[in-house]
C-alpha cells in the first residue's frame, strides 16, 4: 500500500504543533520516544523527524512527498520548493538587532557591519536589495552572544517573543520577513502519494477553517431580527428557528474570531440575548 512520507521537526514548539494539526486531522502517529520514524494506524502516512535545516534538501531529493516546515526556512534554504498551504502556526520574524546603547537611523548603517547569523542567504539578500554590503558571519547555534564577545556589531534571527533579544541586550531594528510553519510539498512527489496529499490537505484546511472560527447561537426578538441577522458576517445564510416563546426565534451562524468581539457587542446592542459561543472541531465548506 503506498504510503504519503510527512516530514516534521524532530523537537520543539513546531514539532508539537504539527504533531497537533495531524492529530485534529484524525490521523493517529505511532511515535515511540526517540524514533526517526513512524507510522499512522489510520492513515496511509509515514513521519520522519528531521532537523529542520535538512527538511528542504529531504524534500528536493524526493525522500519525502511532504513537510511541515518553517516558511523562513524554505526562504534560507529552499525557495525553489513549493508551499501547499500556510498553515497559522509557530508564527514568527526574521529580524536583524544590535545593541541596545547602539544608535540607528536606517538600513544603511549595516554598511561594513559585522553580522552573525545562521541565515546568510536571507540577509544577503535583504541587504543587496537596498544596496548595503556586510560582512557575514555563519553561525549555526545561538548567536545573540555574538556582540557581547565582540564577534559581530550585530546579529539575524528568529524573533518570537523578543525575550531572547531582551535577555542579550539586543534591540530589534529591522524585520526582514514574517514566517510561519507551512505545508511544503516536493517536486518528485508521485501521482499515488499527490492523490494522498490531496486527502490530507482537505482535512487541513477543513481544521483551518475551523480554528479561525466559532459558532454562535443567540435569541433575537422578531421585531429586532433582520437588524441581527445584518450584523452577522459569517456563512452563506444564518439558521433561524422560532423559539417556544412567542415573538422570539433562535439564530445560529458562524463568525471569524478575528471579529469575534466587535460583532458580539454590537449583536448584544441590537437586542440580542442569551448569545452562546462555541469551538468549532471541523468545519467543510
Amino acid at each position: 500500500m503506498n504510503k504519503i512520507k510527512i516530514a516534521i521537526q524532530k523537537s520543539g514548539r513546531l514539532n508539537v504543533d504539527s504533531l497537533q494539526i495531524l492529530k485534529d486531522c484524525g490521523i493517529s502517529i505511532d511515535n515511540g520516544k526517540d524514533q526517526l520514524k513512524a507510522s499512522s494506524r489510520n492513515f496511509p502516512l509515514e513521519v520522519f523527524y528531521l532537523r529542520n535545516g535538512d527538511i528542504p534538501q529531504y524534500l528536493r531529493d524526493g525522500v519525502v512527498d511532504i513537510a511541515i516546515i518553517g516558511e523562513n526556512v524554505l526562504i534560507e534554504k529552499g525557495n525553489d520548493i513549493s508551499i501547499v498551504e500556510k498553515l497559522g502556526f509557530s508564527k514568527c520574524k526574521v529580524s536583524l538587532a544590535i545593541p541596545k546603547s547602539a544608535n540607528y537611523n536606517s538600513v544603511k548603517d549595516f554598511q561594513g557591519k559585522r553580522i552573525a547569523t545562521s541565515y546568510p542567504n536571507t540577509v544577503d539578500n535583504y541587504l543587496s536589495s537596498k544596496g548595503v554590503k556586510a560582512d557575514l558571519h555563519i553561525i549555526t547555534g545561538s548567536v545573540e552572544i555574538a556582540p557581547n564577545i565582540g564577534l559581530a556589531d550585530a546579529i539575524c534571527d528568529i524573533v518570537s517573543s523578543g525575550s531572547t533579544l531582551f535577555k542579550n541586550n539586543l534591540k530589534e531594528v529591522e524585520v526582514m520577513l514574517t514566517s510561519e510553519a507551512v505545508l511544503a510539498v516536493s517536486p518528485k512527489i508521485s501521482p499515488e502519494s499527490t492523490l494522498l496529499l490531496d486527502k490530507l490537505h482537505f482535512r487541513i484546511k477543513s481544521v483551518l477553517l475551523a480554528r479561525k472560527s466559532k459558532y454562535v447561537l443567540l435569541n433575537a426578538p422578531n421585531d429586532k431580527l433582520k437588524e441581527i441577522i445584518d450584523l452577522l458576517p459569517g456563512m452563506r445564510s444564518p439558521t433561524v428557528l422560532p423559539l417556544a416563546k412567542e415573538g422570539w426565534s433562535s439564530v445560529h451562524t458562524v463568525i471569524n474570531k478575528d471579529k469575534f468581539w466587535e460583532v458580539i457587542q454590537e449583536l448584544k446592542e441590537a437586542g440580542a440575548e442569551g448569545i452562546l459561543v462555541c469551538p468549532i472541531e471541523k468545519m467543510v465548506l
